[in-house]
């Protein structure tokens, strides 16, 4: 089977610090609960867009000895990756370079092959997903995450917290992303041939002070300083006043003593089919 032609899709949220600090609060307890009952030790796991590899770590613990890689496509966020693994004296897990749409491994490679919050920020997730499974031995399970940003709610109501909604979708859209991708995770799991994936959703929220104002300020600074206010200027969807005046809404809301924020999360999990005997 030939290899995927690569893609190079333009990251939304980019990799400002602030946004990979973010990414390092993510534990298997917060983000691949959902995966966790499927798990046994010795089994061989992929972690795809792992990021800074702070729920990798949690996982090649739970499988050791069973070999652990993790891939992102982003060298100095592998590097923060690695000394993690090595501040958890993990000797089951290495971090590597690599495509999702040609995934430097061979066909049923892996038992497990694991991707949060990946999808969607892909042009054809379909494809990305027809690679893991390649990767994937028969029997071997498939567990994707990600955010449906339509389901972001927010109180008390601020006007301009619906219109940063609405650009983020815009920036999304232009970056030939899909914002809303985990309502989608199910439909792009049987496209890509893996039968009868099972779909379930989990939801975060923020409702005490200290939660809703680092969200807030994550958020401000996203769009004052990090990729996403590049692109949204670039692309004409936004200006330096307006995305100032929405990262100043995202703080005013956080220090309103209802602040509360929710969102969904869809979840895939799936196993690539036996071969016939």
């Amino acid at each position: 089977m030939s290899a995927p032609t690569p893609r190079f899709e333009r990251y939304t949220h980019g990799h400002h610090a602030a946004i990979v600090a973010s990414h390092a609060q993510r534990t298997a307890e917060n983000s691949a609960g959902f995966l966790l009952p499927h798990l046994q030790r010795g089994q061989r796991l992929l972690d795809v867009g792992c990021g800074p590899g702070s729920i990798t770590v949690d996982l090649a613990e739970l499988v050791a000895p069973g070999p652990v890689v993790g891939i992102d496509r982003e060298p100095a966020v592998l590097e923060g990756a690695r000394r993690l693994a090595e501040e958890r004296s993990l000797t089951n897990l290495t971090f590597e370079p690599a495509d999702v749409y040609a995934l430097p491994y061979p066909d049923d490679h892996v038992d497990v092959v694991y991707a949060h919050q990946v999808l969607q920020h892909l042009v054809d997730p379909v494809a990305a997903l027809t690679e893991m499974r390649r990767v994937l031995r028969p029997g071997g399970v498939l567990a994707v995450r990600d955010s449906d940003y339509a389901t972001m709610t927010h109180a008390p109501h601020e006007p301009r917290l619906d219109r940063w909604l609405e650009l983020y979708h815009q920036v999304a859209r232009s970056n030939g992303a899909e914002a809303d991708a985990g309502r989608h995770l199910k439909a792009w799991a049987l496209a890509a041939g893996f039968p009868e994936p099972s779909a379930t959703a989990s939801a975060w929220w923020y409702a005490d002070e200290a939660g809703c104002a680092a969200w807030a300020e994550l958020w401000a600074v996203r769009i004052t300083e990090g990729a996403f206010a590049e692109q949204a200027r670039e692309g004409g969807s936004s200006t330096p006043e307006e995305l100032a005046d929405l990262a100043a809404a995202w703080r005013a809301w956080a220090r309103q003593p209802g602040a509360f924020f929710a969102f969904l999360h869809g979840e895939v999990l799936a196993r690539k089919a036996d071969r016939p005997t």
